[in-house]
């Protein structure tokens, strides 16, 4: 079979010797909820393999166990969230901590228990075929811990919401087809005087806020419902659970706006003074109502917010889950790659057999596709690349290329090579016609043909690129 010459010949892969220690001061531990089974080289102890409870003695005694035995470097599984507490104790006492992915690790077949397990991982990390998964600083992953929380927050408030619809709809009462938002300013005035006892349609209609389409009249005939006991103590029980939800985010966002500020007194004073804002820039109901881009600009020494798409909120989201220091990937291909937003080619024989993006719950991913799927409408040159995708490859595949294209912008921000500017849809357009155009020419000339302007009868020669 001839090789294609337009293709250089793949590169091998250098890989260690199976004898080859790479890092002979490794363990590996296999992290329980009840206790950690650990495994030292065979030539540190006589007892190679140990267990430990999981209690906060047992595992400052696996340090010192760890320390004994003269190993630096230690993997484990990230199994649940049970590798945590060890893993800041160890990551303390200085060693270097591999969290590995599992599926990465897996055993070959034949028998499976917790001692195999971790001598499985001792063993591939002393041969240096593990790579540690990413985790951002302490004081960012304090962030994303209160971010996460704060997500958590919002959505159990948003259970309540639909479980108060669902009271209303069992009632009868059709507030929900009058008014935008039941726990909008209308909403809330008549829920809370409802539960308080007042049945009246017109009495409660006349909570109507001036800027509801509906009018009071409608709202009257929407509030005339079968006010069953069961149900409205149903409502009242979601509304206080809602009302309790909303005073947790209160003081969920002043614990993040004091770490914010914790964070900014550490931080060098950027280089560059803050952009002014995107117009129509407005933070949305469940979003913090503090200044988010002024502490965000001098963590990161740009504003992620002026990438179209991307509020302050996503913009500290995303700050959160990826930290600041983009020297953690070498290139932007490695970036989108972990957030697997590339795609994943399998080759073999020379022909690619899939190019699926790999399944994944990288929230920054997540976040990052809700963000190109509010772009197909707006007037923006990402807009009009995700337009332009979809109509050719379909609305999914779309969304997962322009969330790559913004994961790129995010990456090239931080690092700061780039300033970014919208050029608009016009002169995206204009540019991917141009682009076409020069594509058509080439192969015109290939063919050995030219191109006519139709509306000036102009013809352009093929060989011109």
């Amino acid at each position: 079979m001839k090789r294609d010459r337009r293709r250089p010949p793949p590169k091998p892969r250098v890989s260690p010797s199976a004898l080859e220690r790479i890092n002979p001061n490794a363990a590996g531990i296999d992290c329980g909820s009840a206790e950690h089974f650990v495994a030292v080289p065979p030539d540190r102890d006589a007892t190679a393999v140990r267990s430990f409870p999981t209690f906060t003695g047992d595992l400052q005694r696996l340090a010192e166990w760890l320390t004994a035995s003269g190993v630096t470097s230690v993997a484990m599984e990230a199994t649940g969230v049970y590798w945590i507490p060890i893993f800041e104790i160890l990551e303390a006492r200085g060693f270097t901590v591999f969290l590995v992915n599992a599926r990465h690790v897996k055993n070959v077949p034949g028998r499976k228990s917790d001692v195999s397990d971790c001598e499985w991982l001792r063993d591939l990390h002393i041969m240096g075929l593990l790579r540690g998964s990413f985790r951002p600083d302490d004081t960012i992953v304090a962030l994303r811990a209160y971010l996460r929380h704060r997500a958590a927050l919002v959505q159990c408030a948003s259970t309540h919401v639909q479980r108060m619809q669902k009271a209303l709809v069992q009632m009868n009462v059709q507030l929900p087809l009058v008014v935008s938002d039941i726990t909008g300013v209308t909403g809330l005035r008549v829920l809370r005087d409802l539960v308080a006892g007042q049945r009246d349609p017109q009495r409660l209609a006349q909570h109507r806020d001036y800027r509801c389409r509906a009018s009071e009249a409608e709202i009257a005939a929407a509030l005339t419902g079968n006010y069953r006991p069961e149900h409205v103590f149903v409502l009242q029980q979601n509304l206080e659970l809602f009302d309790t939800y909303q005073q947790q985010l209160v003081a969920c966002d002043a614990a993040i706006e004091a770490h914010l500020a914790t964070l900014t007194a550490r931080a060098a004073p950027p280089t560059t003074p803050l952009p002014a804002a995107r117009p129509r820039q407005k933070p949305r109901d469940n979003e913090p109502r503090f200044d988010l881009r002024t502490p965000l600009h001098t963590l990161t020494g740009v504003d992620l917010s002026q990438i179209d798409g991307i509020g302050p909120y996503t913009a500290l989201r995303l700050v959160a889950e990826i930290g600041t220091d983009m020297t953690r990937w070498p290139t932007a291909h490695h970036f989108t790659s972990w957030l697997t937003l590339a795609p994943q080619n399998k080759i073999s024989g020379g022909r690619r057999l899939s190019a699926r993006t790999q399944p994944s719950a990288n929230r920054a991913a997540a976040t990052l596709r809700l963000v190109a799927m509010s772009l197909g409408r707006t007037q923006t040159a990402l807009g009009a690349f995700y337009r332009r995708l979809a109509y050719r490859v379909g609305k999914a595949k779309a969304i997962v290329a322009t969330a790559r294209k913004l994961a790129i912008l995010v990456y090239r921000m931080l690092k700061g090579e780039l300033i970014y500017q919208d050029l608009g849809a016009d002169a995206y357009d204009a540019q991917h016609r141009t682009r076409l155009l020069r594509r058509l020419r080439k192969r015109a000339a290939h063919l050995g043909f030219g191109l006519v302007n139709l509306s000036t009868g102009e013809i352009v020669d093929g060989s011109v690129s």
